[in-house]
């Protein structure tokens, strides 16, 4: 077995992998290199055999989204750490190193994420994950370096190593063993906001998520559907309220889920009168889709979430005040 596994999951990205691939191979000394193919109908699997026979190919029969078709690839690969990357990402010298010493210094942690910049805004943190991912007392997910729309400068400010709630999928560093004992990705959420809900589960189960600011990468981001798809508003919606479902103690989902609902209502209309009704459609499906998922969601639900949920925020909060 391998101490790491970087894998980038595929869906009709020839172009980048052609751009991206050669710096991973070349800033990633001693790790094997994955491709898991998400039955792309490009030239993706031909190109890889051609010009990069040193990267393992790994074939799913159907386009699994990211959850299903990291889950799906991920059982034909042997490794200590999975590194899941995605193929839109530029790595830099030295970015694996800095991750491993954290990892060996700390048993408790169970996933880390890098800083993660803007390719094309080079002094820009990156929308999907930044300096670290967060979330509020509303559920809401954010980041350090980036709240709602708001993308800070990187003066240096998160330049630490330190707890955070949620890593972001774009560049996951995952103990496999942790992985598969919270049962991998929820394949539900086919895509986006899957990591925090891992994150959150791992959390529960006595774990810590961690950013080091000690390994860069730059991400292009939008590479699978762009802010302003309906598609992405509904996943988004339906996924966080799932999510807070599965994870939330009950007592605060008494008052939390309600108050989404209210707030959800007000985006929708917002959607109405600046985006046009496929938005508002897609908070509607995503409520609707919620709901058939209940069931599900409610079997998911552990023992532990009772008091995780607080006792990582709290955690969190002791560290960035000091209170101790």
């Amino acid at each position: 077995m391998s101490q790491l596994a970087i894998v980038i999951l595929n869906w009709n990205g020839q172009n980048w992998l052609q751009k991206f691939l050669p710096d991973v191979v070349k800033y990633s000394p001693g790790a094997d290199i994955f491709v898991i193919d998400n039955a792309s109908t490009d030239n993706s699997v031909s190109f890889l055999n051609e010009s990069f026979p040193m990267v393992k190919v790994v074939q799913n029969e159907k386009n699994f989204g990211f959850a299903g078709g990291y889950n799906e690839g991920l059982k034909n690969i042997s490794a200590d750490i999975y590194c899941l990357l995605n193929s839109d990402v530029e790595v830099t010298e030295n970015w694996l190193q800095p991750v491993l010493d954290l990892f060996n210094r700390d048993a408790k942690i169970a996933a880390i994420q890098p800083k993660i910049l803007d390719y094309n805004r080079r002094s820009y943190f990156e929308y999907a994950g930044a300096a670290g991912g967060m979330i509020d007392n509303l559920g809401y997910p954010y980041c350090r370096g980036r709240k709602f729309e708001n993308i800070e400068t990187d003066n240096g400010q998160y330049n630490d190593e330190t707890q955070i709630f949620w890593a972001s999928g774009c560049c996951l560093f995952v103990r496999s063993e942790v992985f598969w004992a919270a049962n991998g990705f929820d394949e539900r959420f086919f895509a986006h906001q899957e990591e925090i809900d891992l994150c959150w589960r791992l959390q529960n189960n006595g774990h810590k998520i961690f950013y080091t600011e000690n390994s860069t990468v730059y991400h292009v981001g939008g590479g699978t559907l762009n802010k302003q798809s309906p598609q992405k508003t509904f996943l988004n919606m339906r996924n966080n309220l799932t999510m807070l479902l599965k994870n939330l103690p009950v007592a605060q989902l008494l008052w939390i889920i309600p108050a989404r609902m209210i707030l959800d209502g007000f985006a929708a209309f917002y959607f109405l009168i600046n985006q046009g009704p496929s938005h508002f459609l897609a908070v509607l499906r995503a409520h609707f889709s919620f709901y058939a998922q209940i069931p599900g969601t409610l079997k998911l639900r552990g023992e532990k979430q009772i008091s995780r949920f607080f006792q990582t925020k709290w955690l969190i909060f002791k560290h960035f005040t000091g209170k101790h």
